[in-house]
């Protein structure tokens, strides 16, 4: 973590983290902003709570919005217990978040199967109305001061201005208050040294300025053991804070201008399954290592870690002119990725494949959105606006290689020549160094006709004009300070004969939507939709690859409904999409060096992919103290083209972490036992079914289908402004693989996720 600590912003975001995590931590429930609607109306004591959204960019109660929309708010993330976006996944059927390819949302199924520098996001994570794009970073971590996230189903392009062929994660965070001043703070510790601190302060700073801090620290223990160091696997670590300023200079004008910075480390690395040279499990068993699926250890000498963080400031201007408002939202976004994962498994004295693996991602952007809407509840309601994204990416990769020799010989002496995986044959250099920069303009709106009270109907368009290019070159990284000794180095594979390329394209995307309304209470809804993500250049094996544009057309109709005085809500939708040329994951074998091959996760086209299901949820509030909620999706994903060659056919294969059912449940109580005091309780299943984490389904990357269970208990105190339970997380100690990965002579790996396990804790929350 030394390289972080020299970087300013680091340091200046940490210390404002720290203060306000030293106070302890919350999870607020929306607090009403000066100039938003957007907080939770609630009915009355009898009736469910009114979900209001913004998926048309505008203010409005999800029930009216002729979109599949799933809405957590902040007491649903609280209750559950979880600390990262990426647990979204556990509380919303029909997402699925991928460790392995980039890291990356899927929704329905589908999302970005393959990392590579050019490579848009199939779903894009959009907080406080900004773009979150950066490769390998999903914009947020860590979960305080969560006003609500929606999760939007679908190509959403057509109103968020960046290509979303799958969909938007839409996080809202809270908005500063002029009319008191507040803390709220929580402080959780559970077992596996768990911890979970986080504060927000709300400053009102004049009669038309207020300012909003929130800090976090949250980390806790792995339960996968290094043998050789004595040192625990899976262990996190994650820290930072948000900041926001909102200002009314004048009547009808606002300001926001929010910062934050985050960091996140975690030794999540590949650990042994199956498959392994004999002599490699024998050693592996000598030290009491059992490769299997349920085990989560290793003997490597060295230790692997993740070491992420994300940055960046924005400034939201919003006028109001006349009935209209016109908002721009410039940001500047930063983000560092450095990975250290190397694939040895034992001792390297006893036995090394690539002993050295570091990667160095840094990158950049900058976004301007310009969008100007009409009042609602005319015969005529439009939004238009423009969009510029402009994103910089630079990597470093070096992987230094024995390919099955231990690395130093029975006298301790090391190998004088290592076999250079990302360097290049006849090249003097032993690293490799991408440099991408990818740039999208567009210009998007929709025009909404309420053709009479009951029915109306929408249009939408994108046009998007997109260019990404890449280049790759060579560079020598000293290897004493990484290795402790100075080696020569054998490049993998010849340079290539295209150093650097550009690909461009143009796209339009449109959005056609009618609704019908039965009344106040129920409304039927249909879409077509299509959606687009632009061509990019790949390296394979140092050879340069481009790949196509992908494009979507989508269809879906639903109904939302309430009944008996909106004690029950029920809403369902069913869904096709149909993806050409969709940009996923080739599994092909690239030159090691050593005479022989290693396999290579690349990017590449399918012909064709087909989603299609049907999506439900319901809530019910059968009496004034318990509120029920429930959510399925059945999602039939396969490819319907997929020809990799004469012998690799994967075509009717389904797609990578996409189960045919997900479904989730929950259970709130809360009672006043007295004017002071009162308890709440909680609990909440979330089930997938039987997976595959490999593209063509082998089986040894099925994942079984598996539940897991939170549970939450808490007696309040105060008027509720002090609460003090208990917690259990995956209550029932279930199991589970997040990913498994075949690697050379290495044999089967996997991943495992710190949910994977029971955890029990208990917390407090106080709130003034």
């Amino acid at each position: 973590m030394s390289r972080l600590s020299n970087n300013p912003y680091f340091r200046t975001c940490s210390a404002v983290a720290l203060i306000a995590a030293a106070t302890g931590t919350t999870q607020a429930q929306q607090a009403p902003a000066p100039s938003a609607a957007d907080a939770e109306a609630k009915t009355d004591d009898r009736g469910l709570t009114d979900i209001v959204v913004t998926a048309e960019r505008r203010s409005e109660n999800s029930q009216r919005v002729p979109v599949a929309i799933q809405t957590i708010d902040a007491r649903a993330l609280a209750n559950a217990g979880y600390t990262s976006v990426t647990d979204i996944q556990y509380l919303t059927p029909g997402v699925q978040y991928d460790p392995t390819q980039g890291a990356a949302f899927q929704i329905r199924g589908v999302g970005s199967r393959s990392f590579d520098f050019s490579n848009a996001k199939s779903v894009n994570v959009v907080v406080d109305d900004v773009v979150m794009d950066a490769q390998r970073a999903n914009g947020l971590i860590g979960m305080v001061d969560i006003a609500r996230i929606d999760v939007l189903m679908g190509p959403q392009g057509t109103l968020f201005g960046m290509n979303s062929t799958s969909g938007v994660i839409a996080v809202s965070t809270n908005m500063p208050r002029f009319d008191a001043t507040t803390l709220r703070a929580s402080a959780s510790l559970g077992e596996h040294a768990e911890r979970i601190l986080n504060a927000t302060v709300n400053l009102p700073l004049a009669a038309n300025a207020a300012l909003r801090v929130s800090g976090f620290d949250q980390a806790q223990d792995g339960f996968g053991r290094n043998v050789t160091l004595d040192r625990l696997i899976g262990s996190t670590h994650e820290y930072g804070g948000r900041g926001k300023l909102y200002w009314e200079p004048a009547a009808g004008i606002d300001a926001t201008l929010s910062g934050d910075y985050a960091h996140h480390w975690d030794s999540s690395v590949r650990t042994p399954v199956s498959g392994q040279p004999a002599a490699v499990t024998a050693l592996l068993n000598a030290a009491g290592v059992y490769p299997g699926p349920r085990s989560a250890d290793t003997a490597d000498s060295s230790f692997g870690y993740i070491e992420s963080a994300e940055w960046g400031s924005s400034l939201r201007l919003h006028a109001r002119l006349g009935d209209h408002d016109l908002t721009s939202i410039s940001a500047y976004r930063g983000s560092l990725y450095d990975n250290s994962t190397p694939a040895n498994l034992l001792p390297v004295n006893q036995y090394a494949y690539i002993p050295f693996n570091l990667g160095q991602l840094r990158t950049r952007k900058f976004s301007e959105e310009i969008h100007f809407a009409s009042p609602t509840g005319g015969f005529v309601e439009y939004l238009a606006g423009v969009f510029y994204n402009n994103l910089t990416a630079r990597q470093t990769q070096l992987q230094w290689g024995t390919l099955g020799t231990p690395l130093y010989n029975a006298a301790g002496v090391p190998l004088v020549r290592l076999y250079a995986l990302t360097g290049a044959a006849g090249v003097d250099a032993n690293a490799s160094l991408f440099r991408a920069t990818s740039r999208s303009i567009a210009a998007f709106g929709q025009v909404k006709l309420n053709l009479s009270p009951a029915f109306t109907v929408s249009a939408g368009a994108r046009y998007t004009s997109d260019r990404n290019g890449q280049r790759l070159d060579f560079i020598t990284i000293d290897p004493k300070p990484i290795a402790g000794y100075t080696p020569t180095f054998v490049g993998s594979n010849p340079p290539p004969a295209i150093p650097s390329g550009v690909a461009r394209g143009d796209n339009v995307s449109i959005r056609l939507s009618p609704e019908y309304r039965f009344g106040r209470n129920a409304m039927a809804y249909a879409a077509f939709a299509t959606g687009y993500k632009p061509a990019g250049i790949a390296f394979v094996g140092n050879t340069y690859a481009p790949y196509r544009a992908e494009t979507v057309r989508a269809y879906e109709a639903g109904i939302k409904t309430e009944w008996f005085d909106r004690r029950l809500r029920i809403n369902a939708d069913v869904f096709r999409q149909d993806f050409s040329d969709f940009q996923t994951t080739i599994l092909t074998n690239i030159p090691d060096g050593a005479g022989g091959t290693i396999q290579a996760t690349v990017i590449g086209n399918a012909g064709g992919l087909r989603s299609q299901g049907v999506e439900a949820n319901v809530a019910v509030r059968p009496v004034r103290d318990l509120t029920l909620t429930g959510a399925m999706t059945y999602t039939d994903a396969w490819f319907t083209d997929y020809r990799y060659n004469a012998t690799t056919n994967y075509t009717n294969t389904r797609l990578t972490n996409s189960p045919d059912w997900s479904a989730t449940a929950a259970a709130d109580y809360r009672r006043s036992l007295s004017s002071d005091t009162g308890v709440r309780g909680h609990v909440d299943y979330a089930y997938r079914s039987t997976s595959w984490t490999v593209t063509g389904q082998p089986d040894y990357s099925r994942i079984p289908g598996y539940g897991l269970v939170n549970a939450r208990l808490a007696v309040t105190f105060k008027g509720e402004q002090v609460e003090v339970g208990a917690y259990a997380r995956n209550l029932f100690d279930t199991y589970f693989s997040t990913g498994y990965q075949i690697y050379g002579a290495l044999g089967l790996l996997h991943y495992t996720s710190p949910n994977a396990r029971r955890t029990v804790g208990g917390f407090v929350n106080v709130s003034f």
